[in-house]
């Protein structure tokens, strides 16, 4: 995903609890830093993980790890004067859950775009995490 911030500014947002709760999560215990351990609750009614960060490069990277072994690695690389591409591997996955967590990114990077560029989330998480729980509930 491009950007159009620099690579501090988009690292920071993944980062700071009160930055990833606007885009991503319904909550964050603490800040990620080296070797932090983590509990975010999602948007998503019951969905909780503990993330533990097993790498942290300020500005640069961000890996951590949750239940089921998966494995998740953001790298933030600088793109032109002003602006970031931020890439992301998750791997440890099922095979069954690899387009969901494909999809899922997808739809935190683009919201994360859009907070970063405009300054309001698009609400793209918000509104994925509705229809999850309205499927869940049998609407």
């Amino acid at each position: 995903m491009l950007i159009r911030k620099p690579p501090h500014a988009v690292f920071n947002a993944f980062v700071d609890p009160r930055l990833i709760e606007k885009f991503w999560l319904k909550s964050a215990s603490g800040p990620l830093a080296k070797a932090a351990k983590v509990e975010w609750e999602f948007m998503v009614p019951g969905a909780r993980e503990t993330v533990t960060v097993t790498e942290f490069m300020p500005g640069r990277v961000i890996a951590f790890t949750w239940s089921g072994g998966v494995a998740v690695k953001m790298a933030f690389d600088p793109y032109d004067t002003n602006s970031t591409r931020l890439s992301v591997t998750a791997t440890g996955f099922e095979a069954a859950h690899a387009v969901n967590a494909t999809e899922g990114f997808a739809i935190v990077l683009c919201d994360l775009k859009s907070f970063l560029e405009t300054g309001r989330s698009g609400n793209m998480v918000r509104d994925k995490a509705a229809l999850i729980a309205a499927h869940k509930a049998g609407g």
